[in-house]
């Protein structure tokens, strides 16, 4: 068997397979994207069954086989507790996921989008700012780390919300989450956010049908 391998991620996807066990998708630091089996992680009081939820960030030990790898142990330091208790949060919190599950690849480099995603969970749990900023925020800066981003030159927006627009471009993930807006700018970040996402994804989000009707 191969040494184990040591990363830090959260789980942005959990499904069962077979009686007992669980396949994974990983966003890790150092190995990008990956695929897991947690063997026995749905029998009860198995110590993989809590680590194995979406949202779970900590430190995973994997073996890397033929086709997956194989988590053999955890340690979490975040669950994101806020998250599953709040109905509306967890599905911006799963459309998160979902994108990074869209962009990320293995053995890519994924940090900045690893950190994205941690901060917008963390805004997403702290209620500082709006929801639908954090939501903002985190499709703009998806979208400028995958190097996708077109720009605003053409766009009929106001000076304050190009502005906000250039700020997220340029603002550490560690500092996105620390303005607020008002509802006149949100307004035009909402629906530029909703035609650069529709013009450079080309797939449906299955989370975010639901989000559209929650908001």
């Amino acid at each position: 068997m191969q040494n184990p391998v040591t990363v830090t991620g959260i789980i942005i996807k959990s499904e069962p397979i077979s009686e007992y066990d669980r396949r994974v998708v990983l966003l890790t630091g150092e190995r990008g994207k990956i695929s897991a089996f947690a063997k026995g992680a749905r029998r009860q009081g198995n110590r993989l069954m809590a680590p194995t939820n979406p949202f779970s960030f900590g430190q995973f030990r994997v073996y890397e086989g033929r086709t997956a790898y194989n988590l053999s142990d955890a340690e979490i330091t975040n669950y994101f507790e806020e998250l599953r208790q709040d109905f509306v949060g967890a599905y911006y919190g799963m459309y998160f996921m979902e994108i990074c599950d869209y962009y990320g690849r293995e053995n890519n480099d994924e940090k900045e989008l690893l950190k994205l995603l941690y901060q917008s969970l963390r805004a997403l749990c702290s209620g500082s700012i709006p929801n639908q900023l954090v939501r903002c925020i985190f499709e703009l800066k998806a979208i400028m780390i995958n190097g996708e981003f077109p720009g605003v030159v053409g766009s009929t927006l106001g000076d304050s919300a190009v502005y906000t627009i250039e700020y997220i471009m340029r603002t550490p993930v560690e500092k996105l989450y620390s303005f607020v807006v008002t509802q006149e700018i949100l307004c035009e970040l909402r629906g530029f956010c909703k035609r650069i996402c529709k013009r450079v994804w080309d797939r449906d989000f299955k989370s975010l049908e639901i989000l559209e009707n929650l908001e």
